[in-house]
């Protein structure tokens, strides 16, 4: 007796099973697994480069073409990553983009559950107003705006400014964690200080106030909004300085980097991003490493040359690259060159996800 009427029957029974489920929704693991469970991270992102030549004159236009109110609420543009289809991502967790802010305009007040940062790599004349206390925006310098924290931004000059904007609007997205509220449409405050509030409190080395400290180390991002390129570039010297007297903690052979911290707990300054700044000597460069997470860079100053998986970029001030998940990434200095960093970092090591792998 042949078998086929046997397989046959075993077929059809097999199809009517996978049509059951189907017809219940439910998707076996077997017909899945490499999907689910690849051996590596196969990332839907890709690497990709945005040159400043290119975003500023678009984001110039826009000033020319495009208001600053309510409904939009600020002429941002976000970098989209060709890998994510559909979206304005530059990696599924991280949300980038150039802000522009015309002569004496003003973005009004909101706030949001996503955790937000801005990076200056040029330019002076805009404070952002965080909770009504503002903050001087200028080349260099990290501004933080942790989430539901109230926030607008008002333009005291006749020049325009941009910089950019880092937030975790995708992780919240797909967490379905987002919350928005519009502030009043009258700023809070039109003061152009020096020093913040928060700097005059938070702003001196390796001391905390009294009284707020308990607080500060309860709260999950930096109580601190401004950290100012003066410290950066001398913290970044002192290391390049000191490995040349046989100090070893530098990241490598003419690579030195620093994390902005949160001056009440020693972890990073935000609570989902952690934000770095990198200089590398002429000639030097990185090792090619790789991590499980995404990061964006943005260059500040110098030139040199990127690779990223595959791709191979040269890069100068103000360009924009993504790395996505587990790609290799290597840094070679041309002149001299510093860079921003920000990544997912913290929301995997909060979930045990954290992996690098040096080659």
């Amino acid at each position: 007796m042949s078998d086929a009427p046997i397989r046959d029957a075993e077929k059809e029974r097999l199809e009517e099973l996978y049509e059951a489920f189907d017809a219940a929704n439910l998707s076996p693991l077997w017909t899945q697994r490499a999907g689910l469970m690849p051996q590596t991270p196969q990332p839907d992102a890709v690497p990709m480069l945005w040159p400043w030549s290119t975003l500023y004159p678009l984001a110039a236009r826009a000033g020319e073409l495009v208001p600053v109110g309510r409904g939009g609420e600020r002429r941002a543009i976000a970098l989209a990553n060709p890998g994510l289809s559909g979206t304005a991502y530059a990696t599924p967790t991280l949300w980038c983009a150039i802000q522009y802010l015309g002569p004496r305009e003003e973005a009004p007040a909101h706030r949001h559950t996503q955790t937000a940062f801005r990076f200056v790599v040029e330019g002076e004349g805009v404070w952002t107003n965080v909770e009504g206390d503002p903050v001087a925006m200028t080349r260099g310098d990290l501004l933080l705006t942790p989430g539901m924290h109230f926030h607008e931004h008002h333009n005291t000059t006749d020049h325009a400014m941009a910089w950019i904007d880092g937030l975790d609007i995708p992780l919240v997205r797909q967490l379905d964690a987002g919350f928005f509220e519009f502030g009043p449409d009258r700023l809070s405050t039109r003061q152009t200080p020096a020093v913040s509030r928060n700097e005059r409190l938070w702003g001196h080395p390796g001391l905390a106030p009294l009284g707020m400290s308990d607080s500060g180390a309860r709260a999950r991002s930096s109580p601190l909004m401004a950290y100012r390129w003066a410290h950066t570039d001398a913290a970044l010297a002192a290391q390049l300085e000191l490995a040349d007297a046989g100090y070893p903690g530098v990241a490598g052979p003419g690579h030195a980097a620093v994390r902005f911290t949160n001056p009440a707990t020693g972890g990073d300054c935000l609570s989902t991003i952690r934000c770095e700044m990198h200089r590398l000597q002429a000639g030097a460069s990185t090792v090619t490493s790789r991590v499980a997470g995404s990061a964006v860079w943005q260059v500040f100053s110098g030139t040199g040359q990127v690779s990223v998986g595959a791709e191979r970029y040269e890069v100068g001030t103000g360009d924009l690259f993504a790395v996505p998940s587990w790609a290799p990434l290597r840094i070679e200095s041309a002149d001299g060159l510093d860079a921003f960093r920000f990544s997912d970092d913290p929301v995997f090591e909060a979930l045990g996800l954290a992996r690098k792998e040096i080659s």
